[in-house]
């Protein structure tokens, strides 16, 4: 299964593409979409959608993993960020590929084994998971990976299969 990992944002998206086959994990692809400060946020989300349905043809994913939005401190920039997610998520059904969402707290259960991991736990677990010499960066495009590995986990659970009152992630 080829599984794109996509953390939201206007500024940057990451991107992950790994491959898991009967447990084996292998990281094919990362890298960040961009878009230029200073552009109104209308055309932002067009290049936004464009380069995502670009990715998608060349990335060729069986499923994609998206993270759900989590809201600090700073309301103004996750709203901006729900826009560019809003476009992610409206590319992913127009191109046809399933989407699934996952919350932070899971993407750490599933890397780490600890839903209240630390960025740097994860980051590394990451790392270590792809079985890469560093690191990769930037850091939306480990997340992104990350978010990959977790619906790596997530899609292959016995317990979702077994009970069916588990929400099934598949």
């Amino acid at each position: 299964m080829r599984i794109l990992g996509i953390d939201p944002g206007v500024a940057t998206i990451g991107f992950g593409l790994v491959e898991a086959e009967r447990g084996q994990l292998r990281m094919l692809h990362y890298g960040a979409i961009t878009t230029a400060a200073g552009l109104p946020l209308s055309t932002r989300l067009l290049q936004i959608g464009t380069d995502m349905e670009a990715l998608i043809a060349q990335c060729r994913p069986d499923v994609i993993a998206v993270e759900e939005l989590f809201f600090n401190n700073n309301i103004t920039t996750g709203i901006a960020v729900a826009h560019g997610r809003g476009v992610i998520l409206y590319s992913a059904e127009k191109c046809g590929v399933p989407l699934y969402e996952y919350t932070p707290s899971q993407v750490k259960q599933a890397v780490v084994g600890y839903g209240k991991a630390d960025k740097h736990q994860v980051m590394d677990m990451t790392r270590r998971l792809l079985r890469l010499s560093a690191v990769p960066r930037p850091d939306d495009a480990a997340d992104a990976l990350a978010l990959a590995l977790c619906h790596a986990r997530s899609a292959t659970s016995l317990l979702a299969r077994v009970n069916p009152a588990v929400k099934q992630t598949i």
